[in-house]
């Protein structure tokens, strides 16, 4: 029986968050800076989340579990002690 193997360009592009989540950088922001405004450039720097519509197509190619940016580890609004 063969291994089922994870793609590496996949695994070198994204990071698996401890709750499930993939975590990613945004694209645009490495060259061609100039005409983009400062305020742009430093929302490029905030962590992205996959969308629920590619998760299905990222654990296919992980060939794991993963969860979507809103669902996993998220306590109902005022529940806090």
């Amino acid at each position: 029986m063969p291994k089922n193997k994870p793609n590496k360009g996949l695994l070198k592009r994204i990071r698996m968050t401890k709750s499930g989540k993939v975590k990613m950088g945004r694209a645009c922001g490495r060259h061609r800076r100039s005409h983009k405004s400062g305020d742009l450039l430093r929302s490029y720097r905030a962590p992205t989340y996959a969308h629920a519509s590619d998760l299905k197509k990222i654990a296919r190619m992980l060939h794991t579990r993963v969860t979507g940016a809103g669902a996993a580890g998220s306590a109902p609004a005022g529940s806090e002690d």
